[in-house]
């Protein structure tokens, strides 16, 4: 299980970052004749994501190797994120850096202190957390800066984007943790009852929340952040949501 999981850890970040990426480099465009540092920093953040992503297709790839055939990851990286990059800036970059903290919580938590994981596993990582680390710091700088332009009106409609786009996130984890836990019960090697099955599938989607939605968004750091930026009806409004999906 925890293989399977692990390949599906890696090909949800090569998925994510097809949208960072784009939103990225959309946002150097506000740099190009002004800061050079900032405009820097974001032409780096994005060959980081672009490298990223080939690193995960090469571990998906690797993976494939010695696994039994059967496991699916059909999502779209492209369909993605041309809907991610539908709404605001601003519900973009919040879901951004809740991704970019939680690489880092995840890290630090569960990965590093895994003597049983694959060595070379817990090098990718670690140097995806090293970067990311500084990603996040360049996220939350653009957040606010891009929060600073907006209306009242424009940030509440964002912080409703901001909750549509984690529903989102939310209907992916279902996909996928409906074929990997499929995937699981074929190749197990034993019978598996449907009672079972359904108790597998509930506990890959349990973590799965856990690790894409309710990790970052219970980090200290985002909520400081968004806290600083939202009222607080905004914030009752996003933690009514996230409370749905248990």
């Amino acid at each position: 299980m925890s293989q399977i999981q692990g390949r599906t850890y890696a090909n949800i970040f090569g998925l994510v970052e097809r949208f960072i990426n784009a939103k990225v480099l959309e946002l150097s465009h506000d740099h190009w004749f002004g800061d050079q540092v900032a405009l820097e920093a974001l032409v780096r953040f994005s060959d980081e994501e672009l490298k990223h992503q080939a690193l995960f297709r090469r571990i998906d790839t690797m993976v494939s190797d010695v696994l039994p055939e059967g496991y699916r990851f059909d999502i779209d990286p492209n369909a993605v994120a041309r809907a991610v990059l539908g709404k605001s800036t601003w519900a973009v970059l919040a879901l951004t850096l809740d991704i970019e903290l939680f690489t880092q919580l995840h890290y630090r938590q569960s990965i590093e202190p895994d003597t049983e994981l694959s060595e070379l596993f817990k090098d990718v990582f670690l140097y995806h957390w090293k970067e990311e680390s500084q990603h996040a710091i360049l996220d939350q700088l653009e957040w606010v800066r891009h929060d600073s332009g907006l209306t009242s009106e424009k940030r509440d409609q964002a912080v409703d984007e901001f909750i549509e786009l984690v529903a989102a996130v939310d209907g992916i984890l279902q996909a996928q943790a409906k074929a990997d836990a499929g995937y699981f019960a074929a190749k197990c090697g034993r019978a598996v009852g449907e009672a079972e099955a359904r108790a597998i599938e509930a506990a890959f989607l349990k973590a799965y929340r856990w690790q894409y939605i309710h990790s970052g968004a219970q980090h200290p750091h985002f909520g400081k952040v968004l806290s600083s930026l939202i009222t607080e009806d905004q914030g009752q409004r996003i933690q009514a949501a996230l409370g749905t999906l248990q």
